[in-house]
Formats: C-alpha cells, structure tokens, sequence
C-alpha cells in the first residue's frame, strides 16, 4: 500500500510503499477516506513529543475517517507501531471506532475530532468552565483556538477574548464568536497591559496554546504588588508550546494573583465515557453547523509539501 513513511526522525514523512496492516482480534481494518496533518502528528514525526514513536520507518497519523470491510463509515484512531493513519488502508482497536453523522463530509470528519475534543474537554473538563464567566484562547488563530473559541461560547462563556498573531484569522473569529481579539505582535504592543484591559476585571479561565513568551506577558498582567487578596481566580489551561516549550515563573507571581496552572493532554485525559461524550457533542455541533472547521484537502501523494506548510487557520486533510 501507498502511506506517509517516516524514515528520519526530525524529517517529513515521505509517499512511499509500506506493508499493509493484519488486523488482531481486538482491532478493525480500516480502508481510509481522509487523515489530517494535526500538530501532534508533526511533533511525533519530528521527536519532539512526548509520545514520539521510536520505531522506524512507521507511518505517520494518529486518527481519520474511513470504511471498514463491510463499508461503514467510521472514525477511527490509535493504531498500533509502526502503522498510522496516513495510508491507503490502517487499522484500530475497536475502542477507538465510532460513526460519523452523515452531515459531515470526510474531511471535516477527520479534521474535528483530534482539535474538537481537545478544544471542548479544555474548556468543560480540565477548566470547569461555568455559565457566564469570562475566557481568554491564547493562539486562537489555529485550528484548535479557533474551536475553543466557538466552544466556549456554546458552553455559556459571557465574554471570549481570542489572542494570535494572524489578522485575517482575527478577523474570522470575530464571525466566530469572539467578543474582542488581541494581535500578539503589533509593534510597541505591551502585551501585559493589553491582557489587562481586554479583561475588564479578570479572566475565570485562560486556555493556552502558546506558551513562552505571551504566556509570561499573561502572568504579569495579573500579579499583584500589594497586600489586597485576588478577588478571583484565573484557571490557566495549558494545552500547547507553539511559541516556546518553556517560561520564566516566579514565586511571586503565584502567591500574589489567583492564578491557577494545570495542563491538558494525553497524561490528564478524561475516562473513556467523557471522551465518547465529548465526541458526541463535537460531532453533533458540527453537524448542526455550529462548530465550523475550515478544511483544505491534499493528495496523499503530496504530504511531503504539505507537512511544514502553514494553512493559517485551515486544518489539512491528506486524501488516499
């Protein structure tokens, strides 16, 4: 079979001939429709993530969208070493099997999940977003921002504020939802003060796709330097290190503001039956039209040009 073959860790995958997969009793054959080109799978092909796989060649993809032996469409993920998702056929445990609404075409299909989910149990699960209370995405212009922002108002934010960097997504998320939006790398911006007056009062809760440097402008924006006790807290999601795998944090900037740190990942991941409903929802939304992901289908063929190309916004979908 045709797939996207990672040989070299740190390079892109390349089109090439692979061994097609046998399926265990515990997993499913899957002939594939549509994978996406999603940040971890380019982490994991570049080493960089912490579930980086150390056999090679493999193939690249975590999840996607395809038909089983009998011909129902389904989403599927986790295959085993070396397979991936990037290929003309893959497999997966039957856990990770599940329908897709008919509404939904096979690209937004594959898309959604992986940046969906993540952006839904950030807000619903990890932060404990309530109704009302007010959300700050940090690097909104992604692909997963952008669902964050359009989450959070489904899950009864009162006001969302979208930081990033990219214009023309700014201005799509204000389509979106967004309230109010922040351009990170306006010249003379100081970041901290504009954290500070986009939150007229205080952010409840902070989702971060950035980390680095935005981050740390963040964190002065609400420490303190007086005696008054914070008057609220701000729950700090961090889900992604698009501009930096690490901060500067004081102890003092802990002990003086209601900032609250936790992350969101594989390592902090809900039981099964959250994640089924989270699906769920996501799926439903979209077919709804009231989560909205912009997709761009490529050949499979092309997934070496493809991989390091930045849609801005756009989720590429790699179709067999």
């Amino acid at each position: 079979m045709k797939a996207a073959v990672i040989h070299t860790v740190g390079e892109p995958p390349r089109y090439d001939d692979f061994v097609a997969p046998t399926p265990r009793d515990d997993e499913v054959l899957v002939h594939v429709s549509a994978a996406s080109i999603t940040n971890i799978a380019r982490m994991r092909a570049a080493g960089t993530h912490y579930s980086r796989r150390e056999e090679l060649p493999a193939v690249a993809g975590i999840d996607g969208v395809g038909r089983t032996e009998d011909g129902t469409r389904v989403y599927f993920g986790g295959p085993r070493a070396p397979y991936g998702t990037m290929a003309e056929v893959s497999l997966s445990p039957r856990a990770w099997i599940a329908p897709v609404p008919d509404a939904l075409d096979d690209a937004t299909a594959a898309a959604l999940p992986n940046a969906g989910i993540s952006a839904w149990l950030s807000l619903s699960h990890t932060a404990g977003l309530r109704s009302g209370e007010s959300v700050l995405v940090l690097g909104a212009t992604g692909v997963t921002g952008r669902l964050a922002v359009q989450a959070a108002k489904q899950q009864g934010a009162g006001r969302v504020v979208a930081a990033g960097r990219d214009t023309t997504s700014l201005a799509r998320l204000t389509e979106l939802g967004a309230d109010a939006t922040i351009k990170l790398d306006a010249p003379d911006i100081d970041l901290a003060a504009e954290f500070a007056n986009a939150a007229e009062g205080g952010f409840d809760v902070v989702i971060d796709y950035l980390w680095g440097a935005p981050t740390e402008a963040l964190i002065r924006s609400v420490s303190r330097g007086d005696l008054t006790p914070a008057t609220s807290r701000t729950r700090l999601v961090q889900v992604g290190e698009m501009a930096g795998p690490a901060i500067s944090l004081s102890a003092a900037a802990l002990r003086s503001s209601g900032l609250e740190i936790v992350g969101n990942g594989t390592g902090s991941m809900p039981g099964p039956e959250v994640l089924r409903a989270a699906f769920t929802q996501v799926m439903a939304s979209a077919a709804r039209g009231e989560l909205v992901i912009d997709t761009e289908a490529v050949p499979l063929s092309q997934v070496t040009d493809a991989w390091s190309r930045d849609a801005k916004g756009t989720r590429l979908v790699l179709v067999p």
